[in-house]
């Protein structure tokens, strides 16, 4: 008899891809268009936790800033694969349930996370916001919805290979 997977190993890889991806635009794209540092981004993650401290923390809070990101990237990972566990269509249409998760996360993020932590607040941009979304949905929501979705699909048993020919006979009959 075979095991249903843990949660964790499902979501293990899409989490590891997603928080990859994520960290990996956000230390690119703001360097390139803001003229921030990478070291700076990871501190600026830290600061929710630790405040404006966290900007003369050194590698020390770009570290705990990295292993938060990755945290929170879990946590969206396993509340994604939670519910596609539960509803079949995030399953069946992967790649449409990912992009509308990235919107989802961003306003997780943006509306109940980042009130709530100690990080600065600065005024709303919409640019930036379309920006944040967009990373989002590419970096975190599609690989999330993806990579869980192919999991997910090859651990549900298939019919047997009579069950599809009668009702495909059924149908047409």
């Amino acid at each position: 008899m075979a095991t249903k997977p843990g949660l964790f190993s499902i979501a293990a890889p899409a989490w590891l891809a997603a928080g990859t991806l994520d960290v990996t635009a956000a230390v690119t794209y703001y360097p390139l268009t803001a003229g921030v540092s990478p070291l700076r981004i990871l501190q600026g993650i830290a600061s929710g936790l630790l405040g404006a401290s966290a900007f003369s923390g050194g590698l020390a809070s770009a570290a705990l800033g990295l292993a938060l990101h990755y945290l929170i990237a879990l946590i969206w990972t396993i509340l994604y694969c939670l519910a596609a566990r539960r509803f079949a269509a995030l399953v069946r249409h992967r790649v449409v349930a990912g992009l509308a998760y990235g919107v989802v996360v961003w306003a997780g993020m943006n509306l109940v996370v980042l009130p709530l932590s100690r990080v600065r607040h600065a005024p709303f941009n919409l640019r930036q916001a379309l920006v944040a979304a967009a990373i989002l949905m590419v970096c975190l929501g599609l690989p999330i919805a993806t990579i869980i979705g192919r999991r997910l699909q090859t651990k549900t048993p298939a019919a047997p290979s009579g069950a599809r020919d009668r009702r495909t006979a059924t149908r047409a009959g």
